[in-house]
């Protein structure tokens, strides 16, 4: 399992690493490509520097939103493919709190030029990143609910 977690950990810092240190070069290169082509069309770098300096007026003005909606699944995804090539998440809905990350971090991304929070904007990084956390939370206590039930 400390292998498994690993390779979340590398995949995390950049999508494709964990799948090239679990052996499947082709498979951690397509993601690799992937990150690469969705961030530079959805100009993720500059979007990333204008929402973590707040001016998040220019980070939505500068978010390709047909672009960007596809990294929150993109990144879940290498993150959970990952961590099953390296043994984990064998357990019965174990990928449901990576899906439900993708779903809600989608959602952040999507809504984030008019959603507020106390009356503050937020922009398609924060409130993609909210979504993302609250997706993992979500979906580890409906995994916990659903094991529970069943034993």
């Amino acid at each position: 399992m400390t292998n498994a977690v690993e390779k979340i950990f590398w995949s995390i810092a950049f999508p494709g690493f964990g799948q090239i240190l679990n052996g499947k070069l082709i498979k951690g290169l397509i993601f690799i490509f992937l990150e690469f082509l969705i961030n530079v069309n959805s100009n993720l770098n500059e979007v990333i520097i204008f929402s973590f300096t707040g001016d998040i007026g220019q980070a939505i003005a500068k978010t390709n939103y047909e672009w960007i909606m596809f990294y929150p699944c993109v990144y879940s995804f290498a993150i959970w493919d990952a961590f099953r090539d390296a043994g984990g998440g064998k357990s019965s809905y174990s990928f449901l709190p990576i899906v439900f990350c993708a779903y809600l971090g989608t959602l952040g991304v999507t809504y984030s030029t008019f959603f507020e929070i106390f009356g503050i904007r937020l922009g398609p990084i924060l409130l993609g990143l909210i979504g993302m956390i609250s997706g993992v939370l979500l979906g580890w206590i409906i995994q916990t609910i659903i094991t529970f039930r069943k034993n």
